[in-house]
């Protein structure tokens, strides 16, 4: 019946385990599931997700968000889960807050290899920037980038097909940038979207 009406349902792809390099600094979870913020740039929590095209080729995404009003701060997709995506995205998010003050800045991350390894690490201490580290296997530390990465693949990676990298790399940047942070209300935000949290707008 559902092939005579061409009903065919979108799958869900495993998610895939990613390869563990050797930790160069393995940092203490200084945010410690204290996830309020009482302003901007004082925390950000940062993840990969693995997004899939038609092909069943793999891309990774990263994402940073700031836990004030959970708005994304930087996104880049890729096709390797490297150091330098991690690195990028946050050199991407610094440049994207004119005046921070990267002192006051906490990281908060898990401890893959990505952001464990010297690279990554490097970049933080020269910039002023402190990381936090989730518990090893343990989610629920680093739970808004969860939640986030849920939201991105219900709302957008689940209903659509991707056959080719700009597809899917231009899908996910507007949603990020655009539905994501000035359209989507947000229950944390008393279900104001995240641009209005951050600007006050009632």
């Amino acid at each position: 019946m559902n092939t005579k009406m061409q009903l065919f349902s979108i799958s869900r792809k495993r998610k895939p385990d990613y390869e563990h390099g050797t930790a160069h600094k393995v940092y203490e979870n200084k945010l410690n599931q204290d996830f309020h913020a009482a302003e901007i740039n004082q925390k950000w929590c940062t993840d990969f997700t693995c997004l899939f095209l038609t092909d069943g080729s793999k891309r990774y995404n990263c994402t940073i968000i700031d836990l004030h009003d959970r708005s994304v701060i930087a996104s880049i997709t890729d096709k390797n889960i490297t150091a330098d995506l991690a690195r990028r995205t946050l050199e991407k998010a610094v440049k994207s807050q004119p005046g921070i003050d990267l002192s006051r800045l906490l990281v908060h991350s898990d401890q893959g290899s990505q952001y464990t390894s010297k690279e990554f690490t490097e970049f933080c201490e020269g910039l002023g920037i402190t990381q936090s580290m989730s518990k090893a296997g343990y989610p629920y530390d680093n739970a808004p980038m969860e939640r986030y990465f849920h939201t991105l693949k219900n709302d957008l990676i689940y209903q659509h097909y991707y056959h080719t990298e700009e597809e899917l790399y231009t899908a996910v940047e507007e949603f990020a940038y655009v539905q994501y942070n000035h359209v989507r209300p947000h229950s944390y935000n008393d279900y104001k979207t995240p641009y209005e949290a951050h600007y006050g707008i009632a």
